[in-house]
């Protein structure tokens, strides 16, 4: 009678936990989870982020905002201007532009997003939503204020006007390379200045001038070629014209780093084609 006993309460907490995993299994299948997380895998997948945790975290706070059945206030707010401003802003800084597969269709929800106006509405995306899109953008990277401005004036559109889709790629996707450029800039000086915080005028000037040399013989106007321009600056090539700018100079004069920015990346605004 203790054997069996013993034997009973040993199996009891087998079958306790079974029972519980068959419960968890029934909550998961009600509460449609499966269905959830496989669609938010989905989503990973097609947006390819940059941080897929980070994503994850934005996608089912957006899940829950917008399954909450906000009324009101609330309700307006999820469909006016700046929240769908903000949401294309979300989508376009996903994925890096050289994944060109996510980032297309990211931006293609960017825009969707912007046009949306409200239920069963579509409102268009207009320029001034546009062009404060490229604003915020630019806003986020380390582009000089003026050189950023002089990039808008080129690709913006009048606040009034339709804005196309492919005008709309064209101006962010510009945008996001005038901001890789830049980081690339900062590199490069940071090669020049040899870590005292500022180089030479002679040799800043001379690369320069090897860049706008690339840039110019690129003879493109889609702007993801010019970081491909810049990239064939091989070491032999910046190295000579580093050499012949140091048996020239007179002087020993400096430029600063903002300077060198600002040279830099106005070569790369003057190859932007405006838009019409």
């Amino acid at each position: 009678m203790a054997t069996y006993e013993k034997r009973r309460a040993a199996v009891t907490p087998t079958a306790a936990a079974g029972s519980g995993l068959g419960d968890e299994a029934e909550f998961l299948l009600q509460a449609d989870v499966t269905a959830m997380v496989r669609e938010a895998l989905l989503k990973v997948l097609e947006a390819r982020p940059e941080e897929p945790v980070s994503f994850l975290a934005d996608y089912f706070e957006r899940l829950v905002l917008s399954s909450s059945g906000a009324a009101g206030e609330a309700a307006a707010e999820l469909s006016g201007p700046m929240q769908r401003l903000s949401r294309a802003l979300w989508y376009v800084r996903l994925a890096h532009h050289s994944h060109r597969t996510a980032f297309n269709n990211n931006i293609s929800t960017a825009y969707e997003v912007l046009g949306a106006g409200g239920r069963r509405r579509r409102l268009g995306v207009d320029g001034r939503l546009y062009s404060e899109l490229l604003r915020r953008i630019c806003q986020h990277g380390d582009a000089p204020q003026e050189v950023a401005a002089e990039l808008l004036r080129r690709v913006q559109c009048r606040d009034h006007e339709a804005v196309p889709f492919d005008v709309f790629r064209y101006g962010v996707l510009t945008c996001f390379v005038l901001l890789e450029f830049v980081t690339k800039a900062r590199m490069l000086y940071d090669v020049l200045d040899s870590g005292a915080g500022v180089a030479d005028k002679s040799v800043c000037q001379a690369v320069l001038c090897t860049l706008e040399e690339a840039l110019g013989a690129s003879g493109l106007s889609v702007p993801v070629r010019y970081l491909e321009a810049g990239s064939r600056l091989g070491p032999d090539c910046l190295a000579l014209a580093m050499d012949r700018a140091l048996q020239e100079r007179k002087l020993s004069t400096t430029m600063s780093r903002e300077e060198f920015l600002k040279k830099a990346t106005a070569l790369f605004v003057a190859k932007v084609k405006p838009v019409e």
